[in-house]
C-alpha cells in the first residue's frame, strides 16, 4: 500500500465493511512506537450527519404548517 502525495491511503474494504467505517466517518490515529493504529471515533455524531447531508434535498414546495396538518390528518 502505497501513502500518496497528499498523504492519503485507502483503508481496505474489508477493513471498513468490520469497523463499520462509512464515508465521512471519524478515525483517530494512535502511534505506539513504530506502529500506527487506526481507530474508529465513537462520536455518536452518525445521525446528526445524515441529517446534514438531507438537509435542503427536499423536493415537496409545502410550507412546515402543511407538512404538520398532513401529518396530522387536518
Amino acid at each position: 500500500m502505497r501513502i500518496t502525495a497528499k498523504g492519503q491511503v485507502t483503508v481496505p474494504q474489508e477493513i471498513r465493511d468490520r469497523l463499520g467505517l462509512q464515508p465521512g466517518a471519524q478515525v483517530e490515529f494512535d502511534l505506539d512506537g513504530d506502529t500506527v493504529r487506526l481507530v474508529k471515533v465513537d462520536g455518536g455524531d452518525r445521525g446528526r450527519t445524515l441529517i446534514n447531508r438531507m438537509r435542503g434535498t427536499a423536493t415537496s414546495r409545502l410550507t412546515t404548517d402543511e407538512i404538520i396538518a398532513l401529518t396530522r390528518g387536518q
